[in-house]
């Protein structure tokens, strides 16, 4: 896999991670697995909400009231 920067985003991540002592590739593996996870949450979420929502829609009717 290529990974195209624009110029701006490829000076902004070797600066920071000079200043880090990391490399960039690390820096772009970890920022990776940060999405990864936040959005693994996010559809765990949205399928327990669905999930609850639709074994209490009485309550939620009720307390819409």
């Amino acid at each position: 896999m290529n990974l195209r920067m624009r110029d701006d985003q490829q000076e902004a991540l070797k600066a920071r991670a000079e200043e880090e002592g990391r490399s960039m590739h690390a820096i772009v593996l970890q920022a990776i697995d940060r999405y990864l996870e936040q959005e693994a949450d996010r559809a765990t979420v949205r399928r327990l909400g669905a999930k609850y929502a639709a074994a209490h829609s009485d309550l939620l009717k009720r307390l819409g009231e």
